[in-house]
């Protein structure tokens, strides 16, 4: 296991699971102290890769019990939205394209493309993602593709 200060400076001392600052300072036993978890991309997969995260020790502990998710911001005005762990671990794995939410107007397609690649550079640092908008049907589909 990696040194929790390099892991922590590493992932700018904010928790990959839920975003929220970590503060460097508080007790690794308190709900909201530093963590390292060792979750990753393909996880548990023959030959996958795992890398240690920073988490919050509340975040990492509730990962042990169920499956990780990470939300969707709730000011995005998105449908449907595709489940953001199990998206990544596709496409890191298998490439290619996912719808992974509707939008009613091109601003909100274009403010969720923009949360979503702010977010993914941090959930999944190791993996380049793009967005695209198609319109169709009234609406705006948002896909995100691994490139």
């Amino acid at each position: 296991m990696s040194d929790l200060d390099a892991v922590g400076k590493a992932d700018g001392w904010r928790c990959w699971l839920c975003d929220g600052a970590v503060d460097p300072d508080a007790s690794v036993n308190a709900d909201l102290g530093p963590s390292v978890d060792s979750f990753g991309v393909a996880k548990g997969k023959k030959g996958g890769a795992s890398a240690e995260r920073l988490a919050h020790r509340a975040c990492n502990t509730m990962k042990g019990k169920v499956a990780p998710v990470v939300p969707w911001a709730e000011h995005l005005l998105v449908a449907e939205p595709a489940p953001i762990v199990e998206t990544v671990e596709r496409l890191s794995r298998k490439g290619g394209r996912e719808l992974v939410a509707r939008c009613m107007s091109a601003d909100d397609a274009a403010e969720a493309s923009e949360w979503l690649l702010d977010r993914l550079s941090r959930f999944a640092p190791g993996v380049r993602f793009e967005t695209q908008i198609n319109p169709g049907g009234g609406q705006y589909m948002l896909m995100l593709k691994a490139s």
